[in-house]
């Protein structure tokens, strides 16, 4: 899968490159990376890509030239979807990184400051995604959001496949609790069901805590049964 991201800060896309599953999918080839920066398609001596708004207010906004030239240098060689992240998108679940696991190419899109010319989502954005309903500085966190998700789906990426199966959310609740050594810990001990050896029984229990926990934690998920 090749992800090509658009944004101010390619140093923040470090964190991913080097740490993580998504390191290892680069590793592995599942995933290509590259960073490209507006500046570079400025055509001041300043490298400017923002001015204040027009109708005032405060903050202020990424112009459209440089943001247009640097998708349209992006899409000569990538024809994935453009996503913008945004506060504004349809909020990212495990069905649209699922999605967008299954895409040959992507064109992440970072906005900052108060956000960008409303002219660059009408004529080159396909998308918009937002990771919840807050604001953040820019959309470079949340686009390592969505990369560290989607590069877990990736094949071959997750030491163990049935890993990312059983996460919550892929089959539309809850994780179930997990345990490990010591089988008593200050006075608490790992389920009896989970040290008998009767894999039908674990399965039976671990749906069993997976809708419990569900049902406590975020009833809304279970609405539709």
């Amino acid at each position: 899968m090749r992800i090509d991201i658009v944004t101010l800060f390619p140093e923040m896309f470090d964190a991913i490159i080097e740490n993580g599953m998504s390191r290892v999918a680069l590793e592995k080839g599942a995933m290509t990376l590259q960073c490209y920066n507006p500046r570079d398609e400025t055509d001041d001596s300043y490298r400017r890509v923002d001015d204040r708004p027009y109708g005032g207010g405060p903050g202020m906004v990424m112009m459209p030239g440089p943001l247009t030239r640097c998708i349209d240098r992006v899409k000569q060689s990538n024809a994935g979807e453009v996503v913008y992240l945004s506060p504004q998108g349809e909020k990212l679940s495990h069905s649209l990184v699922s999605e967008f696991a299954g895409k040959a190419d992507l064109i992440l899109l970072c906005g900052r400051y108060e956000g960008i010319d409303q002219r660059v989502i009408e004529t080159r954005v396909d998308r918009e995604v937002s990771i919840g309903d807050f604001v953040v500085a820019g959309g470079e966190l949340p686009a390592m959001l969505l990369i560290d998700a989607v590069s877990r789906l990736l094949p071959e990426v997750l030491g163990n496949a049935s890993s990312a199966i059983e996460d919550s959310f892929s089959n539309g609740i809850l994780d179930f609790p997990h345990y490990t050594r010591p089988e008593v810990f200050e006075g608490l001990e790992v389920p009896t069901v989970l040290l008998s050896g009767n894999h039908r029984k674990i399965e039976e229990w671990r749906h069993e805590q997976a809708l419990s926990v569900t049902k406590r934690k975020r009833p809304d998920l279970l609405s539709d049964e």
